[in-house]
C-alpha cells in the first residue's frame, strides 16, 4: 500500500510539473554503476525533459547482460539549491522503488556528471550512481 501512494505521488507530482510549464531543458545521457559490481558496469541510455526549472522527468533503457530482457524505467528528479532529490520505477513495478539523493555537476556549458545515493526498496541496498549527458 505504500509503494502504491509513493507511485501516484510520483505521478501526481508529474502531472502538475506538465501543467506549469510547457517547455524547458532535455537532458540525454548515459552511465550508471549502481547496483553493480566493478567489472560489471552497465550503460543504460537516457532522455529526460525538465517541466519546471525544479523537476525533471525521464526514462532510462538497461540491460545487464544478453541474458536478461531490456528493463524501461522511470525517474524523476527534484532539484533544489543544486541538489536533487530522485525516484525511479522500474516498469511501473512499484515493488522496484528506487530513491536517492545527489548533485549535478555542469562540466562546461552543456555537459553534465550527476553523482548520486540511491536505495533500492526490493533489494533494500544502497547503491551509488554516476551518470553523465548533454543538456539542450
Amino acid at each position: 500500500m505504500k509503494k502504491t501512494i509513493l507511485t501516484i505521488c510520483l505521478v501526481v507530482a508529474t502531472i502538475v510539473g506538465t501543467q506549469a510549464q510547457t517547455k524547458g531543458d532535455w537532458y540525454v545521457g548515459a552511465g550508471d554503476i549502481s547496483n553493480v559490481s566493478w567489472t560489471d558496469w552497465a550503460v543504460a541510455p537516457t532522455v529526460g525533459y525538465g517541466f519546471t526549472d525544479n523537476l525533471m522527468v525521464g526514462l532510462s533503457i538497461s540491460q545487464a547482460d544478453s541474458t536478461v530482457d531490456m528493463e524501461l524505467d522511470v525517474h524523476a528528479r527534484y532539484f533544489h539549491k543544486g541538489f536533487f532529490a530522485y525516484a525511479a520505477v522500474n516498469g511501473f513495478d512499484t515493488e522496484t522503488l528506487s530513491l536517492g539523493v545527489g548533485r549535478m555537476f555542469t562540466i562546461t556549458k552543456n555537459v553534465f556528471v550527476d553523482p548520486r545515493i540511491v536505495y533500492n526498496t526490493e533489494d533494500k541496498t544502497t547503491n551509488l550512481g554516476l551518470g553523465f549527458g548533454l543538456r539542450f
